[in-house]
């Protein structure tokens, strides 16, 4: 019996279009393509840490916070200025869209990537001579909220958020009835409360 592979691209694009249908997002080929690319790069975690850099200064501190990253790009030379500024942009995006929830807990809420994020597009935009890139990441910038709607629908589908997945989505489930939620427990073997009760116990 044979086995079928498919790639990181594949995968991501198969449900990326699966989650833009679902949440009825409009798109268009070039900012499809560019997601899907954003997506295979956080593959590798340590690159939601790690600014994107082609230098090599070791002497140099790399900016942390999404304020530092804005600053710093701001006050560097023309290709590091879009280098950051893109890495910010991403983060933010990939970040609100896929870990939302935890954002909620925390004093740095969704609305602070969203308006990190969509400043970051909107001054890529702005800088950026490709036409379509351009195109893609003002795109992004008016319509951040939209785009994290897509993630968020992808990341609960795939079920990324490990460890405390299982409880969220539960905890998820009895809060709004997410029907997403309800279809990924059951596919774990866990038998949820039908709609109808958890309507009494919000009452």
């Amino acid at each position: 019996m044979g086995f079928l592979f498919i790639s990181p691209e594949q995968h991501f694009s198969e449900a990326l279009k699966e989650a833009l249908e679902q949440r009825k997002v409009k798109s268009f080929p070039y900012l499809e393509t560019y997601l899907v690319h954003m997506l295979k790069h956080y593959l590798d975690s340590r690159n939601l840490f790690t600014p994107q850099s082609t230098h090599n200064d070791q002497t140099e501190n790399p900016p942390k916070t999404l304020a530092e990253m804005y600053l710093v790009a701001m006050n560097s030379e023309n290709t590091r200025k879009k280098e950051i500024m893109k890495s910010l942009a991403d983060r933010s995006l990939y970040t609100a869209g896929f870990f939302g929830d935890s954002l909620q807990k925390k004093l740095v809420d969704i609305d602070y990537y969203s308006e990190m994020g969509s400043a970051a597009y909107f001054n890529l935009a702005s800088w950026t001579k490709e036409d379509h890139l351009s195109e893609v990441y003002k795109t992004f910038s008016k319509r951040f909220l939209e785009f994290v709607e897509v993630l968020s629908y992808m990341s609960e589908k795939s079920a990324v958020q490990a460890d405390q997945n299982v409880l969220r989505l539960y905890d998820k489930y009895l809060k709004t009835g997410s029907e997403v939620a309800r279809e990924k427990l059951n596919q774990m073997g866990i038998v949820t409360l039908p709609k109808e009760q958890l309507k009494v116990n919000k009452a």
